[in-house]
């Protein structure tokens, strides 16, 4: 098979931007092109001197004027609350008990788990996410077909079966036992295999006893090389009832620690309502906080406080957090952010948002040397981004003068209708994954 040779306006990030003028930590390339051979980028730069080099041997796409960036990455969301997204009018837990709990019970049928398996990825790349950190539910069979779906597709994705045995319904409920040993069986299976990353994950702290916090304690310990996905001071009436059932811990975070559930390798979702020792202590030892911006709003949970993460040390991500996130783009996550943070008087400009659903999602995950920008040895993950795909945003460009200013329209007005084409280990998949989503439509109209 022949390399490819992607052509357009490549963007890249070489480390976090420290202000809109910060033009060092990125490269961008007017006439740039994308050299991919094997699923790995092999050159980034000028497409003149690509083009010569590389000769007749390559195939050529050309995709200007669009933008080339690195594959979006997506830090926390759940798969089996793909159908659940616009479940009216419930905080958290009453959210969870009226309607996940529910959807989630239809995931120990493998058919049906594998059907929303596939659409979900599809719905990921339709929004040029191409790695994503997802929960499944307690049934073994939502992991097997998570992962099937995404070997299908070659995408790098990390996930793991929840572990819950208390405060849900009993058809959801697991025990420390059947938890260890079916997550123990999964990661064997699953973990390094292709591009499976697996991701020990105690739902959170109110639905596992502290015996099963034990046995997160020693997967952790037995696997090292495993993420760990949990919740955090998500919601006020979480923390109390959460703090209750641990009553020995200083506060919701000291319920992790004591359990050794604290590392570089762990993702805490939500992160709002935490005192200055509990982000001191994530600080610490490595742990990442998760913003998941369209979420906190629509369960009216509260406001991330990006800054005083920045002042203590504190390391985050961005997510969508679909169900109760409202939208898989990536984009449309981080017009919501920019007012979270705006309305704490709190800025985030195109620059840093545009890092942060790539280098900055990649870094969190420790996985920057494979994703999350354009280097040469990276995995040839790729999104290319039309800035003029509506015509409001078309109208928009018209006035647009600097690259900030477009990355700034493609936040703001963004959706999946700017994801030009997606790249999976240099593999085309946006009008492929279109093809799909249409003859399983078909096949449905015929039962």
């Amino acid at each position: 098979m022949n390399d490819l040779l992607i052509r357009g306006r490549v963007l890249t990030f070489v480390r976090e931007p420290q202000g809109m003028e910060d033009s060092e930590s990125y490269r961008f390339y007017e006439d740039g092109a994308v050299l991919v051979g094997g699923g790995k980028i092999t050159a980034v730069g000028p497409y003149g001197d690509l083009a010569a080099a590389a000769g007749e041997r390559v195939q050529l796409i050309d995709h200007r004027p669009h933008l080339v960036l690195s594959g979006l990455i997506d830090t926390h969301l759940h798969f089996p609350q793909t159908q659940a997204i616009a479940s009216y009018g419930a905080q958290l837990l009453e959210w969870l008990n009226t309607y996940v709990f529910v959807e989630e019970q239809k995931f120990r049928e493998g058919k049906h788990a594998a059907f929303i398996a596939g659409r979900f990825m599809d719905e990921l790349l339709s929004n040029g996410t191409t790695t994503a950190v997802a929960y499944c539910s307690v049934h073994p069979e939502s992991v097997d077909a998570f992962f099937t779906a995404a070997e299908e597709r070659n995408m790098l994705m990390i996930g793991g079966k929840v572990m819950m045995d208390r405060n849900a319904p009993e058809a959801l409920r697991d025990t420390p036992q059947t938890g260890y040993d079916e997550t123990k069986r999964l990661i064997g299976k699953w973990h390094g295999r292709g591009r499976a990353h697996y991701a020990i994950s105690p739902r959170f702290a109110i639905t596992s006893t502290p015996e099963q916090m034990e046995i997160a304690r020693a997967l952790v310990a037995e696997h090292p090389a495993c993420y760990v996905q949990t919740h955090l001071s998500e919601n006020r009436d979480e923390i109390a009832f959460a703090t209750s059932l641990y009553p020995e811990a200083r506060d919701y975070t000291d319920i992790y620690a004591r359990y050794d559930l604290l590392g570089r390798k762990t993702l805490l979702g939500h992160c709002i309502y935490l005192s200055d020792r509990e982000i001191s202590v994530l600080a610490e030892a490595g742990a990442v906080g998760v913003f998941c911006p369209t979420s906190n709003l629509f369960l009216g949970s509260g406001l991330f406080d990006r800054d005083r993460f920045d002042r203590l040390g504190g390391r985050y991500a961005v997510a969508t957090d679909v169900g109760a996130g409202t939208s898989f783009s990536m984009l449309e996550t981080m017009d919501e952010a920019y007012k979270i943070l705006h309305l704490q008087g709190q800025r985030l400009s195109p620059l840093n948002s545009f890092y942060r659903m790539t280098l900055g999602n990649a870094q969190a995950l420790g996985l920057e040397h494979r994703i999350g920008s354009l280097h040469v040895g990276a995995d040839a993950d790729i999104v290319v981004l039309d800035s003029r795909a509506k015509s409001a945003m078309e109208l928009r460009m018209q006035v647009a003068s600097s690259l900030a200013e477009e990355l700034f329209v493609l936040q703001t007005m963004g959706d999946d209708r700017c994801v030009a084409e997606v790249y999976v280990a240099g593999k085309p998949m946006k009008r492929a994954t279109g093809r799909v989503v249409a003859a399983r439509e078909r096949e449905l109209e015929l039962i």
